[in-house]
């Protein structure tokens, strides 16, 4: 007899995902907005208008939802297409327009989830490596800028790749970004536009 083949419905797969994907958008929001500690599978279920179970078979359980969170914030923050443009260039301060455009619009683009992060780091179980994970592929992009920084024979005074590295960090990390725009009040733009001058003054050479 010939064995039976498993059938693939290309509909259930499309609903699947659909149903994933309103549950990690209704986890992120609750997280960000009520905090990672105060809210239970059943209020995730409740928010995508799912049962609990369909919430631990298509996302996990809470901790796993928010690592999909974070996985899927980082795909969609627009890295590569930043690091590639500024790849593409030979003058350093377009580079570092690009990069304070690009890093401003990912960090715009994925706000909600990076609050839901904030607010899960001081009750997570492991803080400290889930905000490592969420931010591991941030700084290795702006190595490879640094990288190119240091090929067009452009870095600050006195400092070396890895150290522009870290100085691109303090400038365009996601901390930056917060304090100016969740903490003070600049809209993304005058955000934007201060750190791209700010840098363009820390990469000067002395005259």
């Amino acid at each position: 007899m010939s064995e039976k083949r498993s059938y693939v419905s290309p509909y259930r797969d499309r609903a699947a995902a659909a149903t994933r994907e309103t549950i990690l958008r209704c986890a992120t929001a609750l997280f960000a907005e009520h905090g990672y500690a105060r809210i239970t599978v059943a209020d995730i279920a409740a928010s995508a208008g799912v049962a609990v179970r369909t919430v631990y078979a298509s996302a996990g359980n809470k901790a796993e939802i928010l690592d999909r969170i974070v996985d899927e914030a980082v795909a969609a923050s627009g890295y590569r297409r930043t690091v590639e443009e500024i790849s593409r260039t030979d003058s350093p301060e377009e580079a570092l327009r690009l990069l304070a455009r690009g890093t401003g619009a990912g960090n715009r683009s994925q706000e909600t989830a990076l609050t839901a992060v904030r607010q899960a780091l001081p009750v997570h179980e492991s803080g400290e490596d889930l905000w490592r994970r969420a931010t591991e592929v941030y700084r290795e992009a702006l190595r490879a800028v640094a990288g190119h920084l240091h090929a067009l024979g452009q870095l600050p005074p006195g400092l070396d790749p890895e150290q522009t590295a870290d100085l691109l960090w303090l400038l365009f990390g996601p901390n930056s970004w917060h304090t100016l725009v969740h903490e003070s009040g600049w809209s993304w733009e005058a955000a934007e536009e201060l750190l791209h001058r700010t840098a363009v003054a820390a990469f000067a050479r002395p005259a």
